[in-house]
């Protein structure tokens, strides 16, 4: 029974390479959350009656950005997939901290079959491995990842794709069945983490239970005791009370998430702010929510996404908003950090101060025509400019050195 194991192990080491198959970052741009978005708003597939199918173009951009984000967030690796000749091609590459220096590079080809996967090669560095050891790999890198649970639910739900690199989408058919979505937030959501967030939500109605109807109360004043943990569950309490921080500043009901959440005491509304704003509150406590559940790569594409959202429909781009996106995102990287300068800050006395930079002279109300002429994109000079002075006004507080 060692014999397969003991071979396994061999050939991972001695395919171990120098340079990583995938070179790119690990961030996610706003026109991916912007596609995203829009693709979910098309198929969302809660319209659907049960057992119904429908068909749905998913660009092969957002794919790769998908599955660089499973590699960063599950594996710390890099990942890449791209369309060639009627193939699909994952590629993965993999840090191995027992080894300096070394990558494991993967890299495996798909070809469509009558609406199904089916391995066409895959390769371990230099090495061609066969399909079936091939498959034994990618589902042991998804178990690792913590998502296999999540990756048997996805095969319950697609039933057939296609190919088309022409147009740059993969055409993905799936039925909706309502009992998958309980299933889904279940994997989601453990007894635990509910039971988490149930603690966190009565703690918040607690705490702004001693203030007057309709108060302005400065975030700091809830914020440490509303992450008050034990060490044993600090991370677990910590993600739950920013979750429900933020669907209380967000005003969207946390039943949407756990229905559970309809029998648990509703907060008082009151105006959160920061440095005296109800949007920089809202802007920080999602963030730091999005930092501590799905990582700083999208909390800072959705930030942007946001802010370029509202310069064509909203209130304009705001570089103020940006700043407070940006520092609840390193916030909640602190939470997941556990850092013990958040500690510290935590001990108080905490202010809003030591939460967000001086807002001051960032350029807010910007319509997106004014935007465009000004700034451009995120490539811009000007745009640049101004990210490095957040970044530095950030920098400039303890709690984010």
């Amino acid at each position: 029974m060692l014999l397969p194991l003991l071979a396994a192990v061999a050939l991972l080491l001695f395919s171990l390479e120098a340079d990583p198959l995938v070179r790119r970052d690990a961030s996610i741009s706003a026109a991916s959350i912007a596609q995203a978005r829009l693709l979910f708003s098309r198929n969302d597939p809660r319209g659907l009656r049960p057992g119904a199918q429908r068909t749905a173009q998913v660009p092969v951009a957002l794919i790769d950005e998908a599955f660089n984000h499973f590699a960063t967030r599950t594996l710390r690796g890099r990942g890449a997939f791209v369309l060639v000749d009627q193939a699909a091609d994952f590629r993965l590459s993999v840090p191995v901290p027992a080894v300096s220096g070394r990558y494991l590079n993967l890299r495996v080809a798909f070809r469509e079959r009558g609406g199904q996967l089916h391995l066409a090669s895959a390769a371990l560095g230099s090495l061609p491995i066969p399909p079936a050891f091939a498959e034994w790999l990618l589902v042991s890198a998804i178990d690792l990842g913590g998502a296999g649970e999540q990756w048997q639910l996805a095969r319950q739900v697609f039933r057939h794709l296609a190919f088309d690199p022409a147009r740059g989408v993969v055409a993905v058919s799936y039925v909706w069945d309502p009992a998958l979505s309980d299933r889904a937030r279940s994997l989601a959501f453990t007894a635990a983490a509910s039971s988490h967030a149930e603690a966190a939500q009565r703690t918040l109605a607690g705490l702004l239970a001693k203030y007057p109807a309709n108060a302005k109360v400065p975030l700091s004043e809830i914020l440490a005791p509303l992450l008050a943990a034990p060490s044993g569950e600090r991370l677990q309490r910590r993600r739950a009370a920013l979750l429900v921080l933020a669907a209380y500043v967000s005003e969207k009901n946390l039943a949407a998430l756990l229905p559970q959440a309809r029998q648990w005491p509703h907060p008082q509304q009151l105006r959160l702010t920061l440095l005296g704003r109800y949007d920089s509150a809202q802007h920080f406590g999602v963030s730091a929510a999005l930092a501590a559940w799905a990582g700083e790569p999208a909390a800072n594409a959705i930030g942007v996404y946001k802010e370029i959202d509202d310069s064509r429909h909203g209130s304009g781009f705001s570089f103020a908003d940006l700043a407070a996106d940006r520092a609840g995102t390193r916030f909640g990287e602190l939470v997941v950090a556990d850092s013990p300068r958040l500690e510290q800050a935590l001990r108080g006395p905490l202010r809003d101060a030591d939460l967000v930079p001086a807002l001051a002279g960032l350029p807010e109300y910007l319509p997106e025509a004014e935007f465009r002429r000004r700034y451009g994109n995120a490539d811009n000079a000007a745009y640049r400019r101004l990210s490095t002075d957040i970044e530095d006004r950030l920098a400039a507080l303890p709690l984010y050195r």
